[in-house]
């Protein structure tokens, strides 16, 4: 049991995926940990009571307040760091860490050697890059697993009775704004663009958390040569010695890069004499679905995998083998000669983009919450590709403004309607305005949370309604 835990009291912010979990585990290394969360509902008494069994101590209802004594505070990644709480911390001179944080220093806690992080963040793309990772990683031999913001907590990751060889490890700006300590094998920013603004407060602030991931790297810094703004993250990083930066792009790679030629993935970075010699790693239809910013997604994954010594067969071996989770441009039907794709998972305007790059001829299902986005870059960009749009949700008017000032001739239907069965008529609607040829894209580039649960039940509700279609 590590002594700088032992009789510490420490505060954990936030139940749910990161803080139960937190509070186990320091109350297993000795701490007297009080939890305060801002909710006092159902859900939050259950988890209460479960942490209280342990001798927990949990406030509900009350995050603002710091508990007396506290020495450190562990807290959930969403909580944002203006505060009260943390304002509190801070002129009491408590430190204050995420469960990445804490997880990274209890690497190693049981004496077994600490497994390796190969760690991805950007707007976009990065679940589907660490399962990708992470599937390379397995073909090579390798014991590991997909962590995370992806949903599996990091902590039982690094406190379990499992070893690992290596993590394929997600990160969410929130969670490397409480990081500062972590320090990577290896990472990749796949893409910025803004996000989340209300939360960081400006963009720079954004960037400079997604930036994070590369201080301190000990192998190789991937970033996008697309994307300007990725290699300057790398350009400003503190890194090991030796270091190198790796970029990756759709193109022809250069030097230190990894790219596409004729079809094929390859490698310029981890050869011997880069500078005349490139590796083949896959073929292009070994990416499923072999969209453009989804091949950049593996190219990033094969960079990782590439820094870690894995072989360009386990590359291939392992993009093969990998599975898109629902809702990432998922070819749900065809029916009457149109292409009918879910990809309900694009939630702003940059995973958009991407999607509406994939197809020549679209049919798009559009609108939900905006977050604050506006629409006009988008359409602009994607006009000569549209056949229709049919618009839904609460802010669909903002994408409808965009569509008349910079596709006017694009035909839109517009359903003023929120309700879930508001689905089904857009289905029915965009199948009115397709031609054999096109796609049937739901690609919202907002959040769902005005007609639906999660983006999940609104991909759920559009593939019901393609299946009724064919019926």
């Amino acid at each position: 049991m590590p002594s700088e835990f032992t009789g510490k009291h420490v505060t954990v912010a936030g139940l749910g995926v990161s803080g139960v979990p937190a509070a186990k585990v320091l109350h297993g290394l000795g701490a007297h940990v009080t939890v305060v969360n801002d909710g006092d509902d159902e859900r939050s008494r259950a988890q209460a009571a479960q942490l209280e069994a342990l001798g927990v101590t949990v406030r509900l209802g009350d995050g603002d307040t710091l508990p007396e004594g506290t020495e450190l505070i562990v807290t959930a990644p969403g909580w944002k760091p203006t505060k009260p709480l943390f304002t509190a911390a801070e002129e009491a001179g408590v430190p204050v860490w995420g469960d990445v944080e804490l997880a990274w220093r209890l690497r190693g806690l049981d004496g077994r050697e600490p497994a390796p992080w190969l760690a991805v963040t950007g707007t976009n793309g990065k679940t589907t890059t660490v399962q990708m990772l992470a599937s390379i990683l397995k073909a090579a031999g390798l014991r590991t697993a997909a962590v995370g913001n992806i949903g599996v907590s990091l902590l039982d990751a690094v406190t379990g009775e499992e070893e690992y060889d290596v993590l394929a490890v997600e990160l969410s700006s929130y969670q490397l704004h409480w990081a500062p300590s972590l320090r990577a094998h290896s990472a990749a920013v796949l893409n910025l663009a803004p996000d989340h603004l209300d939360w960081h407060g400006s963009m720079e602030a954004y960037a400079a958390d997604k930036g994070r991931i590369y201080e301190g790297n000990l192998v190789a810094c991937v970033y996008n040569v697309a994307d300007k703004a990725t290699e300057d993250l790398v350009r400003a990083a503190d890194v090991e010695e030796g270091c190198r930066a790796i970029g990756f792009t759709l193109g022809t790679p250069g030097p230190s890069q990894l790219g596409v030629v004729e079809g094929l993935l390859v490698d310029r970075a981890f050869v011997e004499d880069r500078h005349k010699n490139a590796q083949e790693l896959a073929e292009v239809s070994d990416v499923n679905p072999p969209a453009p910013h989804n091949i950049a997604n593996a190219l990033a994954a094969a960079g990782l995998a590439r820094a870690f010594g894995v072989s360009a067969a386990a590359v291939r071996d392992g993009l093969r083998a990998f599975t898109p989770d629902a809702h990432r441009i998922a070819h749900v039907a065809d029916v009457d000669g149109v292409s009918y794709v879910d990809d309900s998972k694009a939630t702003n305007t940059h995973a958009t983009e991407a999607s509406l790059a994939a197809y020549e001829s679209i049919v798009w299902i559009a609108g939900g919450l905006a977050k604050g986005a506006t629409f006009d870059e988008l359409v602009a960009g994607a006009a000569k590709r549209l056949s229709g749009a049919v618009l839904i949700g609460a802010d669909r008017a903002l994408i409808r403004e965009a569509l008349a000032r910079h596709a006017p001739e694009v035909p839109v239907v517009d359903l003023d309607r929120t309700d879930t069965g508001a689905m089904l008529q857009a289905v029915q609607e965009a199948r009115r305005l397709a031609r054999p040829g096109d796609t049937v894209l739901l690609a919202p580039a907002c959040a769902s949370m005005d007609m639906f649960t999660n983006y999940n039940q609104r991909g759920d509700a559009f593939a019901q309604a393609v299946r009724e279609l064919g019926a």
